[in-house]
């Protein structure tokens, strides 16, 4: 993250009505300048504006400090690495915002028809398959079950009473 002391914020006020009870000639003097503006990428959000409220995109969280980074042995001049920083922050930003402005209405496109086509498969083809196994399979079931009592289970009874007389004894010779 960048340091607070690099970074500078310019309100810009078309607020002219507010100046009728206050004198022009007279400035507002502070003891103290004001504390410095917190930086931030994204921008502040209102409660109306969460745009990823189930968290399915956490892991692209990246900031500066998260890809580069240079060891206390080996350090470059101090403007550099703020140009840098800034360099990073703007193109994350502003790449980012170009190509959802060429790519996201397209891509929402296709994913709304990829979507529509799989509740169109769901809806109109899988869920009628399943009724239709679900009517048949008590009928299968039983016929299953007669297949599996007169063929299988008998074969497998009579496999594990011959090989219930093999004895296998290990030794170490």
């Amino acid at each position: 993250m960048m340091s607070d002391e690099y970074l500078v914020e310019c309100n810009i006020d078309d607020d002219d009505d507010d100046d009728d009870d206050k004198d022009d000639d007279v400035k507002e003097i502070h003891s103290s300048p004001p504390p410095p503006p917190q930086f931030s990428s994204t921008p502040s959000l209102t409660q109306g504006e969460i745009r990823d409220p189930c968290g399915i995109n956490k892991h692209l969280k990246i900031e500066f400090s998260d890809v580069l980074a240079e060891p206390v042995s080996t350090h470059s001049y101090d403007r550099v690495w703020v140009y840098s920083g800034i360099a990073f922050e703007s193109m994350r930003l502003w790449g980012y915002r170009c190509l959802t402005a060429l790519c996201a209405v397209p891509l929402s496109c296709l994913c709304g028809c990829l979507f529509a086509l799989l509740a169109c498969m769901h809806i109109w083809c899988v869920m009628p398959c399943l009724q239709v196994f679900h009517s048949c399979l008590p009928c299968v079931r039983s016929l299953w079950m007669s297949v599996v009592n007169i063929f299988i289970a008998p074969l497998c009874t009579s496999v594990a009473r011959c090989c219930s007389g093999i004895y296998v004894v290990v030794s170490k010779e």
